[in-house]
């Protein structure tokens, strides 16, 4: 049953000076915007807690882009931490909105961030917290519509159960198509389910109610998705994709929070997408074709930014800031403007063979913080494999071009695990990053305080990448790959931390499962799991119970590599990328062969510009 729409912050204000960090549960912040005149409310939720979910750039967006439309309203909500949800539980107080503190219940449509996979007990927290039915096709017809989104959309599954209907792709003017979908459709007094069959024909919607789940010999364990019978419904659901990012509003981050949250600065995305084919990297495959943002919008949108918010940092955000065409333009211009106020312009990660003295030199307000790279692997033939198309030379030209212009500071990301990975592999983690240490001390002198860091992820095998067929590392073969790492390393300038093995294990679990996933998901909650991407919330052992009391095995799950011509799970949905293409991608691998970025050269046909009818879109030359 919907709840009714009223202001319960009464309920919750004697709670905050019982909690950590009560101004996680104030509203009014500068820039929010109050609640707007009109029937239709929207509730974007990031199901972490606020100081994680403020700073997310795609809610931000979503926000944004909601709250300018006649007629509807958006509001935002995020997961309470442990201490408020368990007194919320015990005084009977449903989960609120930040705005209004209405009941999240009472909105018409509620949109979850899926930013990651480890998020999924957090969904089943914040829908059981909110008075939502679980179950999307148990909901009473006034219950609010939940809708997913974002980057772990693709393989989905395992949470689809709960969710009304699933947006693929870019956020902008998709989910107002939903709103007014929803909208117009409750006006005219339709039933639940001929809503969401109208829902399923808007671009980029999949409404997992209207499929049925197959398991044939041409499957894996987890079957794949088709139809109901007698659902007009498409075979396959290809992502909703914006053609020019220029379009669309570049300072979409207005909020300016009490408390300091992650990454607690302003943000402008630079560009969207990436075509340089890393093999394991999802991001890469889903979000593409490469749509820049012009030089002069982005300088524009930097310094209206940082007018309204007051922030005296800026982040140029995308996949890769320095592919964009003209990178090195906004970097110098912006160090001109505001480098003597004291702003610094940063760059999340840069690309070790576009960071020439060029880049260096435009990206010198980062000194402070250093620089980071990520070569992914330790030898040429690993980056090779997984098509990561830089060299040994490229590694220590950025090194040395970085540390001549008075950086002192790096920090280097590599995955252990990758397909055909050897030991000799690992150690060449070390060597690059001693390497790395030594030009440092050539260049800065002997007893300069150069350090470099390198942290190591375990690779997860994902969906829609080239790696869907393979296989994830058993727990003590990841152990026994990070001790033959930690062993290489002897030079003390080199400080090494590498991912939990454990969470890495639940990860590749649910990146593979399929919609029976939803069992072990809702076991695990059951069992005491939320907050899993925390360290000290994180319990393996739970997650095994959860598993064994459904008849599962973790990492036989995680571990099992699919055939080639399997039907996947997540074969339903499509960023656009053939599957033919990724076949042809692994194959490459294999042999060890690459394949080149489709903005620098000729067309690789991975089929996005042609099924959605989309091109790259550069505001310069590429070189």
């Amino acid at each position: 049953m919907r709840l009714a729409r009223e202001d319960l912050f009464w309920r919750i204000e004697p709670l905050l000076s019982m909690v950590e960090r009560p101004s996680r549960y104030l509203n009014h912040e500068w820039g929010a915007v109050e609640e707007q005149p009109g029937p239709f409310h929207v509730c974007v939720m990031y199901p972490d807690v606020y100081d994680v979910g403020l700073p997310n750039l795609g809610l931000a967006i979503l926000y944004d882009e909601l709250n300018r439309l006649d007629g509807i309203s958006c509001e935002r909500a995020y997961l309470p931490w442990i201490d408020m949800s368990a007194l919320m539980r015990e005084r009977n107080i449903p989960l609120l909105s930040l705005e209004s503190s209405s009941p999240v219940a009472s909105f018409d449509i509620v949109g979850i961030t899926l930013a990651h996979e480890l998020v999924c007990t957090n969904i089943v927290e914040v829908l059981d917290l909110s008075g939502i039915t679980l179950r999307a096709d148990e909901r009473d017809e006034d219950e609010p519509f939940v809708v997913a989104g974002g980057p772990s959309v693709w393989n989905a599954e395992p949470v689809a159960p709960m969710f009304d209907a699933m947006l693929l792709g870019d956020g902008e003017h998709a989910l107002a198509l939903i709103s007014e979908c929803v909208r117009d459709g409750r006006a005219q007094g339709l039933a639940r389910v001929d809503i969401l069959r109208r829902l399923a024909k808007l671009p980029g919607v999949y409404v997992p109610s209207l499929y049925d789940v197959v398991v044939d010999q041409t499957s894996t364990r987890w079957g794949y998705a088709v139809p109901k019978e007698g659902e007009s419904v498409p075979e396959v659901v290809y992502k909703h994709c914006i053609e020019h990012l220029s379009d669309t509003e570049p300072v979409a981050q207005r909020i300016v929070p009490y408390l300091t949250v992650v990454q607690d600065r302003l943000t402008v995305e630079v560009l969207r997408g990436c075509a340089r084919g890393c093999r394991f990297c999802q991001a890469g495959m889903t979000y593409r074709p490469v749509r820049e943002r012009p030089k002069d919008q982005i300088i524009e949108a930097v310094n209206r930014g940082l007018q309204t918010s007051g922030y005296d940092e800026c982040c140029l955000s995308s996949l890769s800031t320095t592919d964009h065409s003209q990178c090195a333009d906004v970097l110098h211009e912006l160090y001109a403007e505001l480098g003597e106020k004291g702003v610094r312009v940063s760059i999340p990660s840069q690309r070790l063979d576009s960071f020439g003295v060029d880049m260096a030199s435009a990206a010198r307000s980062s000194r402070k913080t250093g620089l980071t790279f990520a070569p992914e692997a330790g030898s040429q033939r690993l980056r090779d494999v997984i098509n990561k198309n830089v060299t040994d030379q490229n590694m220590d030209e950025a090194a040395r071009n970085a540390f001549e212009n008075g950086y002192r500071r790096m920090k280097l990301y590599f995955m252990m695990g990758l397909p055909t990975e050897t030991d000799e592999d690992l150690r060449g983690i070390a060597r690059m990053a001693e390497r790395v240490a030594q030009i440092g001390r050539e260049v800065c002198g002997p007893r300069s305080r150069v350090t470099v860091s390198i942290s190591v992820a375990v690779f997860v095998p994902k969906c829609q990448t080239p790696f869907q067929w393979e296989g994830q590392l058993p727990l003590e073969e990841t152990h026994r790959r990070q001790h033959v790492m930690l062993e290489a390393a002897t030079d003390r300038a080199v400080r090494i931390s590498y991912h939990d093995a454990e969470t890495s294990l639940i990860e590749g679990v649910l990146s593979k499962m399929g919609r029976t996933g939803f069992d072990l998901v809702l076991a695990a909650w059951k069992n005491g799991c939320r907050f899993d991407a925390w360290t000290d919330q994180f319990d393996f052992d739970r997650w095994n119970d959860a598993a064994r009391g459904i008849g599962l095995d973790l990492e036989d799950i995680a571990c099992e590599r699919f055939d080639l011509d399997a039907r996947l799970p997540w074969d339903h949905v499509s960023p656009g990328v053939s599957k033919g293409f990724l076949q042809r991608e692994w194959r490459r691998a294999v042999d060890e062969q690459t394949t080149k970025d489709c903005t620098m050269n000729s067309c690789t046909g991975c089929g996005v510009c042609q099924t959605l009818r989309v091109s790259n879109d550069l505001a310069g030359e590429r070189q």
